[in-house]
This record gives C-alpha cells, sequence and structure tokens, in this order.
C-alpha cells in the first residue's frame, strides 16, 4: 500500500466509526477521545512489546503485537486527519532534518581532537 492508500483506508474506517458511534451514542468521538483511545493502544502495545521481550505473558503474541502495531499507526493516521496535517509531508521533512542534524553529530565525532 502507498501512503495515499493507508490514509484513505484509516479515514474509511474513522468514518464507519462516526456512523457506528452516531447511532449507538449519538455522537462522534472528540480529536481529544481519539488521542486519549491512542494512549490506550500504546499502553497496550507497551504490553506486547514487554511479552515480546520476555518480561510479560500477554495473550495473543504475535498477531496481538501486529494488531496493536497497526491500531496506532491507524490513530496516528487519524489524528493527522483530525487536525489537518500533512502528514506524509510532515514526516519527510521531519526525517530530512534528522538525517542532517545525526549525519552532522557523526561528522564532528570522526573529526580529530
Amino acid at each position: 500500500m502507498t501512503f495515499d492508500e493507508l490514509r484513505s483506508e484509516a479515514v474509511r474506517i474513522h468514518d464507519l466509526y462516526d456512523e457506528l458511534n452516531q447511532r449507538v451514542r449519538g455522537r462522534v468521538w472528540t480529536r481529544e477521545e481519539f488521542m486519549l483511545g491512542f494512549m490506550g493502544d500504546v499502553g497496550d502495545l507497551a504490553k506486547l512489546v514487554m511479552a515480546e521481550e520476555g518480561a510479560r505473558e500477554v495473550p495473543g503474541g504475535r498477531q496481538a503485537l501486529e494488531h496493536e502495531l497497526a491500531d496506532c499507526l491507524w490513530s496516528v493516521l487519524i489524528l493527522a486527519h483530525r487536525y489537518g496535517v500533512d502528514l506524509e509531508s510532515a514526516f519527510r521533512r521531519t526525517m530530512a532534518e534528522l538525517g542532517e542534524t545525526l549525519s552532522a553529530r557523526l561528522a564532528e565525532d570522526e573529526q580529530p581532537r
């Protein structure tokens, strides 16, 4: 999948959640509620990473880890969507900035002192 396809699929699922929440609860989630949901997913991901490293027992194994990583990615895509952030451009720009910064730091370390 391309980034645009990932984003489109995330928004499609978002819209289905909105429709379900509107029918069941009479309202849709706010941006803050999406953030809180993401925080819950990150907590679940932390437990699954600990299980993957042998530090705790969590049911679901590798499949649960993959599911939670996908949930977290979905949340990030939706938060960007809800806040009007062009995540692909922001990611490319941020990675370029980090690459330059890290390369400069590594070049400084190679200089004789």
